[in-house]
Order: structure tokens, then sequence, then C-alpha cells
């Protein structure tokens, strides 16, 4: 009479020798072509890469149509800052020369929430000198304006100084020196 003593370990055995079969089979038939190729990586993703839509551009697309910001943007402290950082992709909003959507202008809150994105105090990247930076609600306090107002109110979005300055001038109000 046979012992079944050790059935146990021969249905484990079997077991993994099917999970390794069906595991070998499949990745034979899951592994694309271009795997391997040129490395451990699929190397059709670099043509399927190459061959997606551009979807951010740089600021020159935009000076064309939108002369009056440009002016400001490339005069102003801002006109290292592509348009895209505050008004979102360029293919949402031209798509082979042609409008074909809006792009967001931001109103209210939105304006206080993307200044501060570099302005506030907690960003510590880049040196005081490079960014200027503010803690809110601080800096409204100390401009004697309600903390309620958004940057905005007091500086162009695109020329930050030019509100600033104008007020300034108008005052008769000269710089210390």
């Amino acid at each position: 009479m046979e012992s079944n003593y050790n059935s146990h370990v021969k249905r484990i055995i079997l077991g993994l020798v099917i999970f390794a079969a069906v595991g070998l089979i499949g990745k034979k038939f899951m592994t694309p072509d271009s795997f391997g190729m040129y490395g451990h990586y699929r190397a059709d993703a670099i043509q399927e890469e190459a061959d997606r839509d551009i979807r951010h551009k740089t600021n020159m697309p935009c000076l064309p149509c939108h002369t009056y910001e440009a002016g400001l943007h490339l005069n102003g402290l801002h006109k290292t800052i592509s348009c895209e950082f505050c008004h979102g992709p360029m293919a949402d909003h031209v798509t082979n020369g042609i409008k074909t959507g809006e792009l967001p202008v931001k109103k209210g809150e939105e304006i206080r929430v993307l200044c501060l994105r570099c302005h506030n105090k907690a960003i510590h990247a880049r040196p005081e000198d490079v960014i200027k930076t503010v803690i809110m609600p601080d800096h409204l306090r100390d401009q004697n304006v309600k903390e309620t107002h958004t940057c905005n109110q007091c500086h162009h979005v695109h020329a930050p100084y030019d509100y600033i300055n104008q007020a300034k001038q108008a005052l008769g109000v000269k710089e210390a020196s």
C-alpha cells in the first residue's frame, strides 16, 4: 500500500509549475514586439511620444493677438514667466493658428491663490533678490488695506509695479535713496 503522505507537496509543486507555465505563456503573448530592442523598455514608446500633439508652447504665439498684455509683460518683472503658468495650455486656446477655446482668466480670490504660488514667504527655492515674497495677510495690513483685497487691486498682474509706480507718480512720492 502506497502512502499519500507526500501528496500535498506534489499538489503544491504541480500548482507552481502550472502557475509558471501560464505566466510564461502570458508573457510571450502580452509582451510587445519592440520590448527590449534598445534596452529594458518598449522602443515604440519613443515614436508614440514624438507623435503626441504639443500642448504647451512659449509666450511667442500669445504676443501677436494680445498686444496690450504683451507690452506690459515683456517690460515687467514677470517677463520670464510663461503665459501658460497662469492661463493654462496653449492647446486649449489655439489649434493650428485658429482660436478654438477660451483660457481661464483668474478673478477674485483665485488671483491671490495664483500670486501666492510664487510670492508666498513659505517658498524658499529662490534667493530674496530674485523673487519678492510677502507674508499674507501681514502685507495687506502693512499697506493699510483690507485683508479681503486681492493682489490685482494694487498690482497689475502682467506688470506688478505698474499701478504702484503710477500712483506714486500721481502723488509725487519720491523713492528713498
